[in-house]
């Protein structure tokens, strides 16, 4: 099972270390049958742990170059990173990243051999018209991805239920989940106000390898005890 967090704009270089070194401590003292990762902040970006992957929220198609704002290749490289964070619904609906600028970034890390997390999810709206909707929504998210690629990680996450409290109900996952599995063999996470107090519950759920954790995984102790809630730990 796959445990990711998702800083957002939220941490920065040194609360980021110590978390790490907090997560690391925890994680070497005890066996847990899980990949961890975390994506801080592009400014709190640094190497990898033994027992922690790091990979950054976002990426440009390019080594580098005139992209004001943005990091590339040579930034990742820098720290040794080869793992990206795509399609979140935040960069689709807040900067406007378009499906086809989306898969030009997708093709171009894939090409350099990167693990890509990409993401998924329909608005409340959509969830309302129904689930054929709902699936249809989200094929479309998938315009131009290679679903075939090694190295592909899906997380899917309703936006109506990122950050607000409201997790999507087991009934909800298992089906959308089933769906998504009919076409990819690679990971597929659930994200979307996942906690301590529902992960049992969601990590049980058919088709779910995982999960893409928010707010709940600011905090390393939170993040841990949402491991132990699905797996005690093995010393």
């Amino acid at each position: 099972m796959i445990f990711a967090a998702n800083f957002k704009m939220h941490h920065t270089r040194q609360s980021t270390a110590e978390y790490l070194d907090r997560l690391e401590s925890i994680l070497e003292q005890a066996e847990y049958p899980f990949k961890v990762m975390v994506f801080p902040p592009a400014t709190a970006l640094q190497a990898s742990r033994e027992w922690i992957t790091v990979g950054a929220q976002n990426a440009y198609p390019a080594e580098q170059g005139a992209y004001t704002g943005e990091i590339g290749l040579s930034q990742l490289e820098e720290f040794g990173l080869d793992t990206v964070l795509l399609g979140h619904s935040e960069r689709r609906n807040i900067l406007g990243e378009t499906q086809e600028f989306l898969a030009r970034k997708f093709a171009w890390y894939a090409e350099r051999g990167f693990q890509i997390v990409y993401c998924v999810g329909e608005p409340l709206e959509v969830r309302k018209q129904g689930f054929e909707a709902v699936a249809e929504h989200l094929w479309e998210q998938f315009t131009g991805i290679d679903l075939d690629y090694e190295r592909l990680i899906v997380a899917y996450e309703p936006v109506w239920a990122i950050g607000t409290g409201r997790a999507a109900t087991v009934e909800e996952i298992a089906s959308t989940h089933a769906e998504l599995r009919r076409r990819i063999k690679r990971p597929i996470l659930y994200g979307g106000s996942v906690n301590p107090s529902n992960i049992r519950e969601i990590a049980s759920v058919p088709d779910v390898d995982g999960v893409l954790v928010g707010s709940a995984s600011l905090d390393p102790e939170s993040f841990h005890a949402m491991m132990i809630a699905v797996a005690p730990p093995q010393v």
